[in-house]
C-alpha cells in the first residue's frame, strides 16, 4: 500500500475518533501495526493530523471562538472558563511528555485504557450520579471547568479518549450531555494545539518535506471527516448516550488483546 492511501486511511481515522469517546490515538497506534509509513513516522504523524480535527472545531464552532480574535476578549468569562480547564492536561502532559511518548504508546496500554474508559462512561450512565444543572457553555462555572481539567488529565494515557473523558468529567459535574461534548471539543482546540505544536518543535528537524506531504494529506482528510463526525455524533449522543460507544470500546480491546 503506498503511503498517499496510508496517510489517507488514517485521516480518515483520526476524523472518525477525534471527537468520539473511542479515543482516536489508541485507533491510530493499532491501526499503525498494520498502516506504516515507509519514513517510520507513525506516532508524529497520528499528533500532527491532529490540527486537521482541530481546525473542523473552529469551524463548526465558529460563534465561540470568533470573539478571541479581539485581545479584549481574552479576560472573558468564556476565556478565563476554558483556560482554567485547560491548565491541568497542560501542565500534565508537559511534565510527563517523554514518559508518556516512550512507555504509554503501545497497544497493551491501549487495551488496558480502552477497557477502563468504557467502564467508566457505564457508571456515569448507570448510576446516574449526575443532576442537570448547566445546559449552555456559558453557564460553565470555574469549578465545573476545573474539575472537568482533571478528568481531561486521564487521556494523556492512550486509549482513554480526550473527549471520553471530558464528556466523563461534564456529566459528573452537572452538565448535559450535549453541552457536555460540546465543551469537550471547545476545550481540545488550544490542548491540542499545544500538544501538537509541542511534539512538531521536538521533531521538526527528523522530518523531511515528503513527510510533511504526507501530514499535509492526512490533516485535510481529518479536517473533512471530523466536522461531519461531530455533527453526527451530537445527534447521536443526544438519542443513545454513552452506553454504545461503551461497548463498542469493550470489543476493541478483546479484539487488541486476542491480536496481541
Amino acid at each position: 500500500m503506498s503511503d498517499t492511501i496510508t496517510a489517507v486511511i488514517l485521516g480518515i481515522i483520526e476524523g472518525l475518533t477525534e471527537f468520539i469517546p473511542v479515543s482516536s490515538t489508541g485507533h491510530l497506534i493499532i491501526f499503525g501495526h498494520y498502516l506504516t509509513l515507509s519514513s517510520g513516522i507513525n506516532d508524529t504523524f497520528s499528533i500532527a493530523i491532529q490540527l486537521g480535527a482541530i481546525l473542523a472545531v473552529v469551524v463548526l464552532e465558529w460563534h465561540v471562538f470568533k470573539p478571541f480574535i479581539k485581545p479584549s476578549y481574552w479576560t472573558s468569562r468564556n476565556s478565563i472558563t476554558i483556560i482554567i480547564a485547560i491548565i491541568p492536561a497542560l501542565l500534565m502532559g508537559f511534565l510527563f511528555y517523554d514518559i508518556i511518548k516512550m512507555y504509554l504508546f503501545n497497544s497493551y496500554t491501549v487495551a488496558f485504557s480502552l477497557i477502563t474508559g468504557s467502564v467508566l462512561m457505564m457508571i456515569i450512565e448507570k448510576r446516574k450520579i449526575h443532576r442537570v444543572t448547566t445546559t449552555e457553555i456559558n453557564q460553565i462555572s470555574y469549578q465545573q471547568a476545573f474539575k472537568i481539567g482533571l478528568w481531561q488529565c486521564l487521556s494523556l494515557s492512550p486509549g482513554m479518549s480526550r473527549s471520553a473523558t471530558t464528556i466523563i468529567g461534564g456529566l459528573a459535574n452537572q452538565l448535559n450531555h450535549q453541552t457536555a461534548a460540546r465543551f469537550s471539543f471547545i476545550i481540545a482546540v488550544p490542548v491540542m494545539i499545544a500538544a501538537v505544536s509541542y511534539d512538531l518543535l521536538k521533531t521538526a528537524d527528523q522530518l523531511s518535506k515528503y513527510d510533511y506531504q504526507l501530514i499535509g494529506i492526512g490533516f485535510i482528510t481529518a479536517f473533512i471527516i471530523s466536522y461531519f463526525a461531530m455533527i453526527s455524533f451530537i445527534k447521536l449522543l443526544n438519542r443513545w448516550k454513552l452506553l454504545p460507544f461503551a461497548l463498542y470500546r469493550i470489543f476493541l480491546a478483546i479484539t487488541v488483546i486476542i491480536l496481541l
